[in-house]
């Protein structure tokens, strides 16, 4: 094969390549409705996982404070036992009473501490049974949308698999370091790696191209002539 056909070649690879990457961007182009529901279960998600942190925290002093009380209870009543068995006089039944007096206060303080807390718990119960109900109603549409985006990216890979099989076929009778450095440059300069020379200019970065470097890049030999401005391959793809 000729250096100038290899060249013709290598632009053609390039053709390819701006196809497949124009079908991989569109495969990111996420569907609106897709983009909402997918944010929806998110913050859904999020509201959830708050939720039930803040929960769990209430519970805990909830369960805490029921201890408390519990324990709180049990002294009274060992203390009006106590006072039963051991309290024969009027000052022994006064320091019992007093006792029990102070306990009784201190478990009206929990029973009002508690009120609070429990009213708090049964709020978020609710809250979290809420948002697991509208994750549960989101999920089914959610599916569909997922399932028609997929149809939708191997749609777009169906259609670049010709393109794949094309470029793989040029690649293979093109000299593997000239194509290496192709997709180097390409990589680095915005999926360009060859460009025309028009008008006595570099259609890669504009700049007017000294006449010796266009009359070596209108000939298409190997290795490729590069840009002196921009790196990039230069093939003349017309004679004019």
């Amino acid at each position: 094969m000729s250096d100038t056909g290899s060249l013709q070649r290598l632009h053609r690879v390039q053709q390819l390549d701006l196809n497949l990457d124009q079908l991989r961007a569109e495969e990111g182009n996420i569907p609106d409705a897709l983009r909402e529901a997918r944010a929806q279960q998110s913050q859904l998600n999020n509201d959830l996982e708050d939720t039930e942190i803040m929960l769990e925290d209430v519970a805990r002093r909830v369960r805490q404070q029921e201890q408390d009380l519990a324990g709180t209870r049990e002294q009274i009543e060992r203390a009006r036992e106590e006072q039963e068995k051991n309290a024969f006089d009027a000052r022994a039944q006064s320091q019992y009473g007093s006792r029990i007096q102070m306990l009784g206060e201190r478990a009206d303080e929990m029973e009002e501490d508690l009120a609070p807390l429990r009213e708090r718990q049964r709020e978020l119960t609710e809250r979290a049974a809420s948002l697991r109900e509208q994750h549960r109603a989101l999920r089914p549409g959610l599916n569909d949308l997922e399932t028609q985006d997929e149809t939708r990216i191997q749609g777009l890979r169906d259609q670049g698999e010709a393109d794949r099989q094309e470029r793989a076929g040029l690649v293979a009778d093109l000299d593997p370091r000239t194509v290496r450095e192709y997709d180097m440059i390409r990589k680095a300069k915005k999926g360009l790696g060859v460009v025309e020379i028009k008008g006595g200019r570099c259609t890669g970065c504009n700049v007017v191209l000294p006449v010796n470097v266009q009359q070596r890049a209108a000939l298409g030999k190997l290795p490729p002539v590069k840009c002196p401005s921009c790196g990039r391959f230069l093939i003349r793809l017309d004679l004019t």
